[in-house]
Parts: structure tokens; C-alpha cells; sequence
């Protein structure tokens, strides 16, 4: 068993490894488990399955951070327009980069891109990642003792959980979840088109849910395809072929003919929320506090925002010689995140539900505010601003340095 007085950090995905290194940076002493192998490289020409949309306020954190020369050097594609419509009807709203004094609305990334620059960071900064997995945790007044799978004993000031949706940490710190089956699926590929995605992201909304298009550096654009299980289920077993042509009637030909497809796989969409985000000597960020609908891309920027406002609060209390482990002390860092959290899941409900619905009378509203919101450019404004991170209480690892 060894003693140590820092964090230990279960989880080394692109929240877990951006809150070590935050911490890292801060010089507080952290370790980080994960039961998978860390990812290094990966098949030339291959794209990863999943890719996020990163704000500003996230590319703020990795440039904050040392690790955006890196992201962007793997291949972080800037999106400098977004073009929503529905399908049913003549509703539509665009956003351009220019009306908002920025270069881009943001940067499309392969999570192995970030998750890999990240682990170069923490190597550099010489943090711990062991191949190892948590099995037990016992917290005391002036610790917490975590059990690992290879019989190794780990005492910490505070154990953070950002070990996905399925938290180990989660479950065994006795927090209660609420759970949102949506009854959907998001089929994700990589498709390459006719025509040039032109650095554009765009979604059509359909009853079933939203096709997204996003650019990626290669010319190539990554999917997200929210529909039923049952569909999505016929998705994977096309042949390539019935896909692509599924795809590009689905898209409405805006991009004309979809040519081909790789990297296929599918994730049942459910919102999650846990009951609390801390316990004395436990905290929780990312997926293994909250998992939203991806119709909006935002699920890993809530969880980047985690991370940089944790460290934050461990941060300040060590500065003032306090515990940072102690209830008083995470509970700040509750608080600030989980309000954000909770306003953007009933938001994006909300979406999901006026746009998956039929009614007549929804449909015309919905047609007419997008045509609406389109045409008042203050309100434009503002809805981009804040979608992009620029806006709102922001960690101070997420405000960009000019």
C-alpha cells in the first residue's frame, strides 16, 4: 500500500487527462488509473469513430494547457460556417464566423487526436497513468483509500471520478442517477462526398432525429445520424453502398452523392444526470456526472468545463492552505458546474422535442423561429456566442488568451 497526498484522477479519456494535467500544471501532485491501455497510434488514413465539435472556451483550456499545438497538428478541421434546416418545411438558420469577430465557430477533432496530445503533456509533466482498474474505496475523515484490481492501495486527499457514463467511482461512492432512455441512436461514420463540405458544419432535423455533417481536414466529413434503434440497426448492416445512397437521400443531396463510408458504429443515446456531483473526498466530472443529447455537439465542452473548474477550486484551496478534499471545499465546484450542466440538458430536450414533433401547429412554429432567429442578427449573435464558449462563468483555464 502506498501513501500519497494528492489526487488520484480514475479515468485517462479526454476529461480525465485534461483535469491531470490542469492539476499537473498547478503543481498538485496526481495520478491517474485507467483500466484501458493508453492510446498512442493508430492505421494511417483511419478515422476514429468519435469526434467532437470543441468550442472556444475548450480550445482555450488545450492552448492554456500547452497541448492546442498538438490537437491542431492531428488535425483539428475549423468550421467557419453552420447551416441547420428542417426538413419538413422551409425553416432554416445560418451562422458564419465572420458575424461574431472570430476566425471559426470552432474546431472539429478525433478524440484520439486530443486524448493523444494529452498523454504527451502528462508524460512531459511526468504524471503517473498505470493500466490498472478501481475496484473498492473506502473514505476516512482526512483521506480516501482507493482498492485497485492488482491488489495496489492508493490514499488520496480526493479521488475524482471521470470515468465515463458506467462510473465505477460513481457507483461505488453510492450516487444515484437519473436516467432518460431517449429511444434513439446516433450512427457515426466517416463519408466522403461529391461535393466539398467547403469547412461547413450542417444538420438537417428530421422526426426521428438530426443528420449532422462535420468537416474534417482530410476533405472527408464525420456523420452523426440520431434515429430509432431499429433503423440504426439496419444502417450497420448495409452494405456500403445502400449506406452511402441512404445517407445521401437522408441529406436531401446537399452535398450531392455520398461516395463512401468507413469507420461505422452506433451509440444508444440516453440522458444521464447523477443526483450529486460530490461526496466528501469525491468528485465527479464529465460523463460520469452528466451525458446529454449530442444534437448540439456539447457533451465533451460540459465535460472540459468540469475539468477546468475543479482544478480551479483544488487549486484556490490549496492556495489558501485548505483541504481540497473536504465537502465545503468540492461543494463550490458543484455549485458552479452543476446549474450550467442541468440548463443545457433541458435545452437540448427541449430541441429534441420540438423538432421530433409532428404536430402541425409545432412544425409551423418551429419553421417560423428558425426563419425568425435567422433574420434578427443581435439574437444571432448572442446564440452563437454562447454555443461557441465566449460567454457565460467561465473557469479561468477556459477564457482565451488574446
Amino acid at each position: 500500500m502506498s501513501a500519497w497526498s494528492g489526487v488520484l484522477v480514475v479515468g485517462g479519456g479526454c476529461v480525465g487527462s485534461t483535469l491531470a494535467c490542469a492539476l499537473a500544471e498547478a503543481g498538485v501532485p496526481v495520478q491517474v488509473v485507467d483500466p484501458q491501455p493508453a492510446p498512442r497510434d493508430w492505421p494511417e488514413g483511419t478515422v476514429d469513430a468519435r469526434v467532437y465539435a470543441l468550442t472556444h472556451a475548450s480550445r482555450a483550456i488545450f492552448s492554456n494547457l500547452g497541448v492546442w499545438e498538438a490537437i491542431r497538428a492531428g488535425g483539428a478541421c475549423p468550421y467557419e460556417r453552420m447551416e441547420v434546416w428542417d426538413a419538413e418545411g422551409t425553416g432554416h438558420i445560418g451562422f458564419d464566423a465572420a458575424e461574431t469577430g472570430e476566425c471559426c465557430l470552432g474546431h472539429i477533432v478525433e478524440q484520439r487526436v486530443i486524448i493523444g496530445a494529452l498523454l504527451a503533456r502528462l508524460d512531459a509533466l511526468g504524471v503517473e497513468r498505470r493500466t490498472d482498474a478501481l475496484v473498492g474505496l473506502q473514505v476516512a475523515p482526512d483521506h480516501v483509500e482507493a482498492r485497485l484490481a492488482s491488489g495496489e492501495r492508493i490514499r488520496v486527499a480526493l479521488l475524482v471520478g471521470a470515468d465515463g457514463a458506467r462510473s465505477r467511482v460513481r457507483d461505488l461512492a453510492g450516487i444515484g442517477l437519473d436516467v432518460l432512455d431517449y429511444e434513439q441512436t446516433a450512427v457515426v461514420a466517416a463519408v466522403r462526398t461529391e461535393r466539398p463540405h467547403e469547412h461547413t458544419a450542417r444538420q438537417r432535423f428530421m422526426p426521428t432525429g438530426p443528420l449532422a455533417f462535420l468537416p474534417l481536414c482530410d476533405g472527408r466529413s464525420s456523420i452523426v445520424w440520431t434515429t430509432t434503434p431499429e433503423a440504426a440497426e439496419d444502417l450497420l448492416e448495409m452494405e456500403e453502398g445502400a449506406f452511402c445512397e441512404a445517407v445521401t437521400e437522408a441529406f436531401g443531396r446537399r452535398l450531392g452523392r455520398v461516395l463512401s463510408a468507413e469507420s461505422r458504429a452506433a451509440f444508444p443515446l440516453r440522458r444521464r444526470h447523477a443526483r450529486h456531483y460530490v461526496r466528501p473526498r469525491i468528485a465527479l466530472v464529465g460523463d460520469a456526472a452528466h451525458t446529454i443529447h449530442p444534437l448540439a455537439g456539447q457533451g465533451v465542452n460540459l465535460g472540459l468545463l468540469d475539468a477546468a473548474a475543479l482544478a480551479q477550486v483544488v487549486q484556490e484551496a490549496r492556495g489558501r492552505l485548505r483541504d481540497p478534499g473536504q465537502y465545503l471545499t468540492l461543494r463550490r465546484y458543484e455549485r458552479w458546474r452543476r446549474g450550467e450542466n442541468l440548463l443545457m440538458m433541458r435545452a437540448m430536450d427541449g430541441f429534441r422535442w420540438l423538432f421530433g414533433s409532428r404536430q402541425p401547429l409545432l412544425r409551423e412554429a418551429r419553421n417560423l423561429g428558425l426563419r425568425l432567429v435567422d433574420r434578427a442578427a443581435p439574437v444571432k449573435l448572442v446564440l452563437a456566442r454562447r454555443a461557441m464558449g465566449l460567454e457565460g462563468d467561465l473557469p479561468q483555464l477556459a477564457r482565451l488568451l488574446r
